[in-house]
């Protein structure tokens, strides 16, 4: 029996367990939508948790497994199902101003899947700060931007400026990020294979 299931991990790339583990960070991001969300300035970009689920899949899965959590739920979302805060589909919000936002959710959990795995089984607390908020903030704020000023009429200036209002949140989430990292790695050591 483990003879198939290690044939089936070879063709395939990917085992049931990593299946496993991807689909519930796909529906953690998922589950944290359903606080909905708080549209804050004039940019109609909305203010959720779910990029919280996007920093924890890399910094958890690494950048392999992350990656695949949220492409998995991005895609969900683009064949209409309402999983995105406030009930919206991936089409919907690609349409409007926070198309680039969600667009970096992707390379965020990349980015700090690659170097994360490089600071395990330790996972130091500063390294792990400061890699979740490259990814999570820097990464995700520069697409953003970017579809900021391909979607609306902001200015450089102001499509930077939209970003100010989410700096207080998100900074708590890279912290909530880094210290749930921090306890999973501690507790299951192999869950990104080094």
């Amino acid at each position: 029996m483990e003879d198939v299931e290690t044939s089936r991990e070879s063709r395939v790339g990917v085992s049931a367990r990593d299946m496993a583990q991807i689909a519930v960070f796909a529906a953690l991001i998922a589950a944290f939508g359903l606080p909905g969300a708080i549209t804050v300035g004039f940019s109609g970009v909305p203010i959720t948790v779910q990029t919280l689920g996007v920093v924890l899949a890399g910094a958890v899965l690494g950048a392999r497994k992350g990656t695949a959590a949220v492409v998995v739920f991005l895609a969900l979302t683009m064949i209409g199902l309402p999983l995105l805060s406030g009930g919206r589909t991936g089409l919907t919000a690609l349409a409007g101003p926070s198309a680039g936002y969600l667009i970096g959710w992707v390379p965020a959990a990349a980015f700090i899947g690659v170097l994360t795995v490089r600071i395990v089984p330790r996972y130091p607390i500063a390294l792990g700060l400061l890699i979740n908020a490259l990814g999570g903030i820097v990464i995700i704020y520069l697409f953003g931007t970017i579809g900021l000023l391909l979607r609306t009429d902001l200015g450089v200036g102001s499509a930077i400026g939209t970003n100010v209002a989410f700096i207080p949140g998100d900074l708590a989430k890279v912290v909530v990020a880094t210290v749930v990292a921090k306890g999973v790695h501690r507790a299951y050591p192999g869950v990104i294979r080094v």
